[in-house]
């Protein structure tokens, strides 16, 4: 899972454990729990990893809504998949998880209690109508920085 919280590196870039990366911003983004996948099993350049990490931080910020990622299997039964990795976000009752499996051809918005009020179930259809668009034409990274956007504006400004 990826989040967008707030850690800005002044240290030495070469000092940063594996899984960091300082952005062009100055912000240090760091994968938890990171697995280093084989090359041909990853879908995303480290560019936009470092762009979908971005618009995480960007959606959470501007919505005061806390966004997560996950890209991989859901299993036989996606929506309680989905719904148990949302309970494991932090304050997950103001998150908003985007669950994406494409080998299974699934993607699912799971919107915590308080996210749902200020993001309603027709604000993620649009978002996720988007993006199957998107995942049917082949880019999996730009439905999904799309989608992200769609449902940040959904959402609208932190109150």
């Amino acid at each position: 899972m990826a989040s967008g919280d707030l850690a800005v590196f002044t240290g030495n870039e070469e000092d940063l454990p594996e899984g960091s990366v300082v952005t062009n911003s100055g912000r240090l983004s760091v994968a938890e729990n990171f697995v280093e996948p084989s090359a041909a099993a990853h879908p995303f350049t480290p560019v936009q990893l470092t762009r979908l990490d971005e618009a995480l931080y960007l959606a959470s910020r501007e919505t005061g809504l806390r966004f997560a990622l996950y890209l991989g299997d859901l299993g036989a039964d996606a929506r309680a998949t989905a719904v148990d990795l949302h309970g494991r976000v932090d304050d997950h009752e103001d998150a908003v998880l985007v669950a994406v499996s494409p080998e299974q051809r699934l993607l699912e918005i799971v919107t915590g209690a308080e996210a749902k009020v200020r993001l309603p179930d027709r604000g993620a259809k649009l978002a996720l109508m988007s993006m199957v668009a998107s995942f049917k034409e082949g880019d999996l990274f730009g439905g999904i920085l799309s989608g992200l956007r769609m449902l940040a504006d959904q959402a609208g400004s932190r109150p």
